[in-house]
C-alpha cells in the first residue's frame, strides 16, 4: 500500500502530462453525435464538482490518522478530476455545442454525497463511479473516429486506472480496522451500492453504452469483474461465500 505522500508526487507528476493534441480538429458525424452528446455533456458536468465535501471528509479523516498528507493527496486527485471536465467541456465548445448545468443523475449524486462526510462512504462512491466511467469512457472512445475526441478518452483512461487504486488502498485501510461482524455488515452495503450505482449508470447511458458496442449483459460482466478486482477482495474468502449466497443475484 502506498503512502499519501506517494500519491501526492504521482499526482504532481500526472497533472504535467500532455497527452491530448488540442490542434486536431474534431469531426463527428452526425449519428455519432446523436448517440454520444447527451451522455458527454452529463458526464462533462458530473467531472466538474469543486469537491468541498469530499475535503472536508478527508481532512476530518486525516486527523483521525494523524495524516495530513492525505488531505492534500486529495486536493489533487480532485484536481485531476476537473482536468477531466475541463477538458470534455473544451470539446463540446469545438463542437459548436452547449455545456449543460443540470442533469438528473449527477443531481442525485451530488445530494448523495453532500449529506455525507465520511470518508468510507466517499471512497466506496467514487470507486464505483469510476469503475463505470472506466466502462464509459472506452465506450465513448469505441463510439467516434474522432481522433480529439479517442485522445481525451485515452487520458482519461490512464488516469483512472490510478484513480481506482488510490481509492481502493484508502478503503481497505477503512474497512481492515472493522471488527468482523460490521466488516460483514459493511460488505453488505458496498455490494448493493456498487450494483445499484452501476445498474442507475446502464439506464442513463444505455445509448452511448450501446453505440460503443456494449450491451447490457456485458456492461454487467464487466462490473461484475471489476467489482472482483476491487471491493470484492477486502472480504477473506469464508466471508464472501457467505455474502455470495446473500446477494447471488448481483453477484
Amino acid at each position: 500500500m502506498h503512502n499519501s505522500l506517494y500519491w501526492i508526487n504521482y499526482f504532481n507528476n500526472n497533472l504535467k502530462n500532455q497527452r491530448i493534441d488540442w490542434s486536431i480538429q474534431p469531426v463527428l458525424s452526425v449519428s455519432e453525435k446523436q448517440n454520444i452528446l447527451k451522455s458527454l455533456q452529463a458526464w462533462q458536468l458530473g467531472e466538474t464538482s469543486e469537491g468541498t465535501s469530499l475535503v472536508k471528509a478527508a481532512t476530518k479523516h486525516a486527523k483521525q490518522l494523524n495524516d495530513p498528507n492525505y488531505t492534500n493527496a486529495i486536493k489533487l486527485f480532485i484536481k485531476e478530476e476537473q482536468k477531466h471536465g475541463n477538458n470534455l467541456g473544451r470539446y463540446i465548445d469545438l463542437i459548436g455545442e452547449q455545456r449543460i448545468k443540470k442533469d438528473w443523475g449527477d443531481s442525485l449524486f451530488r445530494k448523495i454525497r453532500g449529506l455525507n462526510t465520511n470518508m468510507e462512504f466517499w471512497t466506496i462512491a467514487v470507486i464505483t463511479v469510476e469503475s463505470a466511467a472506466q466502462l464509459f469512457y472506452q465506450c465513448l472512445k469505441d463510439a467516434t473516429s474522432c481522433r480529439l475526441l479517442k485522445q481525451i478518452c485515452t487520458d482519461i483512461l490512464i488516469d483512472e486506472a490510478a484513480h481506482i487504486t488510490f481509492q481502493i488502498e484508502r478503503l481497505s485501510l477503512i474497512y481492515q480496522h472493522r471488527n468482523p461482524l460490521w466488516r460483514t455488515a459493511t460488505y453488505y452495503f458496498y455490494t448493493v451500492f456498487y450494483f445499484s450505482t452501476a445498474f442507475t449508470v446502464w439506464i442513463a447511458h444505455k445509448r452511448l453504452f450501446k453505440a460503443g458496442r456494449l450491451d447490457f449483459k456485458l456492461y454487467w460482466k464487466k462490473m461484475k469483474l471489476k467489482f472482483k478486482k476491487t471491493i470484492k477482495k477486502l472480504k477473506p474468502d469464508q466471508e464472501n461465500i457467505k455474502v455470495e449466497n446473500t446477494c447471488g443475484h448481483l453477484l
